[in-house]
């Protein structure tokens, strides 16, 4: 990148957040310290009202913006969630050309919808690779809108496998992705108790105007307590001739992509449980062959022995 394109990226920058560190500047750009000083010196020359404080960082006078492009609530958060999914599923360039074109984006945001955005960050997080989400749109976008305002939302929620509903009251702390789903982690005032309610089963949803006042942990320290979702690598090879049974299957282990060969298809998961995975591995393990990791193989050298000890019990 030349100097002309990185000093108009740092003006860019600079206009995406309320207070820019300099290491932030340096981090993103690979230059030093020195040079950045430099370059928002040359942006200082050319007339830009950058405020310099130090140990806290740089802002732009409020009022100073690029030419105007409004963005509502609604499409901002739609923006973040992109960059959430994107931080999981794509390479290294599509993930930095997006957040480049995110930063022009947030450029263009008036002081309190950035302070919005910057806050909502910390209430969605994305764990998992998999299929993309069937969770009802106008749900999971108010959550998003409000979560951040500490308002209790009521919801009607279905439970698993069946038609039953229940009434809640709930003090969302956070809504993430996983197993295939979105889901809201909040304080459930019907079972006093933390839960973990799937979107896609929220039949109704009403924000209240009543604010919570009781001090929750954040989602990234309950999804740390309460889950485990160190995933791990895994590659198999499946026989043409069953591949097709996986296709629903295979987004609840974590399947991220495959490569189609002669005989058959090499797939790739990011797996939460070796466990788990082998358990799933088993039932069409005769078509099928290991790549990595070892320890699944050792896993499922496990469980046929077990299960041919039992064969006394069929």
């Amino acid at each position: 990148m030349n100097r002309i394109d990185r000093v108009t990226a740092i003006l860019i920058q600079l206009q995406s957040r309320k207070i820019v560190k300099a290491q932030d500047i340096a981090d993103r750009f690979g230059i030093s310290l020195r040079t950045v000083y430099r370059d928002v010196r040359t942006l200082e020359e050319a007339g830009v009202p950058i405020i310099g404080e130090a140990g806290v960082g740089y802002s732009i006078m409020d009022g100073y913006r690029l030419p105007p492009v409004m963005f509502t609530r609604e499409e901002a958060a739609t923006f973040l969630l992109a960059e959430k999914f994107l931080e999981k599923f794509a390479d290294a360039s599509t993930e930095a050309a997006y957040k480049s074109a995110m930063y022009k984006v947030r450029a263009v945001l008036r002081s309190s919808e950035k302070e919005m955005l910057e806050n909502m960050e910390q209430f969605i997080e994305v764990h998992q690779y998999a299929a993309p989400f069937a969770a009802e749109t106008d749900v999971l976008q108010s959550l998003v809108k409000h979560i951040p305002e500490r308002r209790v939302v009521e919801i009607r929620y279905q439970t698993y496998q069946s038609a039953d509903t229940t009434q809640r009251e709930v003090e969302p702390m956070g809504v993430f992705y996983g197993s295939g789903s979105w889901h809201l982690i909040g304080w459930c005032r019907l079972r006093k108790d933390y839960r973990d309610f799937r979107v896609d089963r929220i039949v109704h949803l009403q924000v209240r105007e009543e604010r919570f006042t009781s001090s929750h942990p954040s989602l990234k320290e309950y999804l740390g307590k309460m889950h485990n979702y160190d995933a791990q690598r895994v590659v198999i090879r499946v026989h043409k001739s069953v591949s097709r049974y996986l296709e629903k299957q295979r987004y609840s282990y974590g399947f991220l992509m495959e490569t189609e060969g002669e005989d058959d298809y090499e797939m790739t998961f990011l797996a939460n449980s070796i466990d788990g995975f082998a358990r799933w591995y088993i039932t069409f393990a005769d078509y099928a062959k290991i790549i990595e990791p070892t320890e699944l193989k050792e896993k499922m050298i496990g469980l046929v022995e077990k299960y041919f000890n039992m064969r006394e019990n069929f």
